[in-house]
């Protein structure tokens, strides 16, 4: 579906579905709505709003076909102004366009900029938003189905007349697609089956698809670099591991450098600690920090910031044989750190351990890494927001403001020494796991250690990454979060 902008009337654009929107308790529309309504005889006031009693309350939708048209006028709730949020918008135009999917032989939609009127949002966020929620609303993972959920649409515009609006709205709509398709690429390798999707063909999608320059190391390589905790994880699996380094440097001098670092755990079995099969049905979604960190690489390399950017990930798989690592094993991290593996099942952690450690050596300004790390984070947060913690109070700060105005919830936990009492080892100098109290922030403490000096941000998305029922934008399965976040705080 091609989302774009045109500088006309709503009213002039041949459409086969019309969107418009109304407050919660609004009696007689204005603005675009107003000019929609006083076109159809008032249709909107006299029939939806008192005959039919829409409220105009967030996420009510109602169809109005128009007679002797073959169209229709679909009203959508924004709910209370005072309550009205850009993040809003990208939720109710994904619902919105799975609504027109459902109606038949829709090709063409056109819509209201919504939230650019009289709440007196800024046009380009505006529009930025509708066009993610309507990329979002198309989204499907059909690829195995012999009945495929085949998206008629094929247009979606935004009309909008007043010049300046009009100017803004273009370049929202632009980072849309961008942002948009970084989301939808991301869910995509999530839901992947872990059949097709392991350590060389995630590498792989990443040479062809980060739109970066892009290095893959192999086994070889990975010891030549001392990352022996990364391949203790891997050495179980019959799929060698790959080490991945995307690049993108700006045509400027570089404001700032960052890494963003992603685990990359394509299926986890649990290793020697085998996890219930119950447990196991999903982990194929074990490598979505890694799948953000891709897609986020993409966008950046269109989007262009001053900003230089290293995108790293320790791709393996953890499982059970004859050569798997096992509980009781001392490993020499990259940074010659020693640790006694205490459970197998606590495999991402020691993977970006070396990952972490590869970073810092890039001389870059902060780290920020991304992993399905703790079913106790899952427990603590459930599936609303992501955990977020590290050495540095005030970059973590900036990143929940900034995910915030990108539309996704992280919630700071702390990383007190005491968490780091259950990882004391009798014969390393660390344990990777301890006891069921306070993992999450535990497995913070355990990262910390593989960090000297620069600023870093840790975010543990185990709950956020994959959901069994559906979102706000009526997505389940992968996700994609975080890379929202990412984009908008490595752009800012």
């Amino acid at each position: 579906m091609q989302v774009k902008i045109e500088k006309k009337s709503i009213l002039d654009v041949n459409a086969d579905v019309i969107i418009v929107n109304l407050f919660e308790g609004v009696k007689n529309p204005a603005g675009v709505t107003g000019i929609v309504n006083k076109e159809y005889k008032n249709l909107i006031s006299e029939y939806v709003i008192k005959k039919e009693k829409f409220t105009g309350k967030y996420g009510e939708i109602y169809k109005l076909p128009l007679p002797d048209k073959e169209k229709i006028i679909l009203i959508a709730g924004l709910g209370s102004q005072k309550d009205f949020t850009a993040d809003k918008i990208r939720n109710l135009t994904a619902k919105i366009v799975r609504n027109c999917s459902s109606l038949g032989n829709v090709k063409k939609i056109v819509s209201i900029l919504h939230g650019a009127g009289i709440a007196g949002l800024c046009p380009q966020l505006c529009a930025q938003m509708i066009t993610e929620g309507a990329i979002s609303g198309t989204y499907s993972f059909d690829k195995y189905k012999s009945v495929k959920n085949e998206i008629k649409i094929k247009e979606f515009i935004i009309a909008e007349t007043d010049n300046e609006k009009y100017k803004k709205a273009k370049k929202g709509v632009e980072t849309g697609i961008i942002v948009g398709n970084a989301v939808n690429n991301t869910r995509n390798l999530i839901n992947e089956s872990s059949q097709y999707l392991y350590p060389e063909t995630l590498a792989q999608y990443a040479v062809e698809n980060s739109g970066v320059k892009t290095t893959v190391y192999n086994k070889a390589h990975i010891k030549k670099m001392g990352m022996n905790a990364f391949l203790a994880v891997g050495q179980g699996s019959v799929h060698e591991p790959k080490f991945i380094h995307m690049e993108y440097k700006p045509e400027k001098k570089a404001k700032r450098k960052i890494a963003i670092v992603g685990k990359g755990i394509t299926f986890d079995a649990g290793g020697l600690d085998l996890k219930p099969p119950s447990s196991m049905l999903t982990m194929r979604d074990d490598m979505s920090g890694a799948a953000a960190v891709i897609s986020t690489m993409n966008a950046i390399s269109q989007l262009k910031p001053d900003v230089e950017v290293h995108g790293i990930i320790a791709a393996c798989e953890n499982m059970p044989s004859g050569s798997a690592y096992k509980p009781g094993d001392v490993i020499i991290a990259k940074t010659g750190r020693s640790i006694e593996i205490d459970n197998t099942d606590a495999e991402g952690r020691v993977t970006l351990a070396d990952a972490l450690a590869y970073a810092e050596e890039l001389k870059v300004d902060e780290i920020i890494d991304i992993a399905t790390l703790t079913g106790a984070c899952m427990v603590a947060l459930g599936t609303v927001a992501s955990g977020i913690m590290g050495n540095n109070d005030k970059k973590i700060q900036e990143f929940i403001q900034t995910a915030k105005e990108a539309g996704e919830r992280y919630w700071q936990l702390p990383m007190y020494e005491e968490y780091g009492d259950t990882l004391k080892s009798d014969i390393a100098d660390t344990k990777n796991t301890g006891g069921r109290m306070g993992g999450a922030s535990a497995a913070g403490i355990f990262l910390s250690k593989f960090i000297k000096n620069t600023p870093w941000i840790h975010i543990d998305i185990a709950g956020t990454a994959f959901l069994e029922t559906k979102n706000d934008e009526g997505i389940k399965g992968g996700i994609g979060v975080g890379v929202r976040s990412l984009i908008k705080y490595i752009t800012k």
